[in-house]
């Protein structure tokens, strides 16, 4: 969660050295309370991140298509309805039940 916050903030610090006051400000939109040993490990992960954020920058993206998802792949799909079998197995059900009300099992009620 830490990390995620601290990429979304990224916009907001353009140089690639984040100081402690940065830190202190990601970990409390974050309410995290971290200490001084983990202030200082933060600061040089979150510094490589943005580092290489600005590596990513340099790529030529140009002509490449925006992807929306991970793949093209699409569900294969079938038409929904009931099967010849499935209609044969309610009725062997519904024969077999104490009392029947149209195409639904009758029960004592549960709730009054």
């Amino acid at each position: 969660m830490f990390l995620c916050i601290a990429a979304k903030l990224f916009l907001f610090y353009t140089e690639a050295m984040i100081n402690r006051e940065q830190v202190d400000h990601i970990a409390k939109l974050a309410r995290l309370g971290i200490s001084e040993q983990e202030k200082e490990k933060f600061q040089q992960e979150l510094s490589a991140i943005l580092d290489f954020v600005e590596k990513l920058k340099e790529v030529n993206v140009e002509g490449v298509k925006p992807m929306t998802g991970g793949t093209d792949l699409t569900n294969v799909m079938r038409e929904d309805g009931p099967a010849e079998k499935d209609l044969k197995q309610k009725e062997k059900f519904l024969s077999n039940a104490p009392k029947r009300k149209n195409d639904y099992v009758e029960v004592l009620a549960v709730f009054e």
